[in-house]
């Protein structure tokens, strides 16, 4: 996936298309009237713009993912971490548990995460 950042309307706007997808166009069209208050035009103004960033796809009025949510946020998150910690995991976690502890469950569960990903 190439680099991709959402702006907060964008985010929203995937969020919604993720959570009912496959979903019709006018269905979305009627989902965003409700849940943002937008108009058929700024609907599909938005759908453009996210369909040129390679993450949805408006086939035959069938809107749909191209990039599930979580590849999405994966993909973010490795961005981050390598432009803000030179793609170091450990520079990142010793900046995140500075502000907070972990508890115990937490802990358990990035030991479980580094042992199914750990290279051999």
């Amino acid at each position: 996936m190439r680099k991709t950042a959402l702006t907060e309307m964008e985010s929203e706007f995937a969020e919604l298309i993720w959570s009912h997808e496959p979903v019709p166009s006018g269905d979305l069209v009627k989902l965003c009237e409700t849940e943002l208050n937008w108009k058929k035009s700024t609907t599909y103004t938005m759908l453009k713009r996210l369909e040129s960033k390679g993450i949805f796809a408006n086939r035959n009025g069938i809107v749909m993912a191209i990039v599930n949510k979580d590849d999405f946020y994966a993909e973010q998150s490795k961005q981050f971490v390598e432009e803000t910690f030179e793609g170091s995991l450990p520079r990142f976690l010793a900046a995140f548990t500075r502000s907070r502890k972990l508890s115990e469950s937490e802990v358990d569960a990035f030991v479980k995460l580094i042992k199914e990903h750990k290279e051999d």
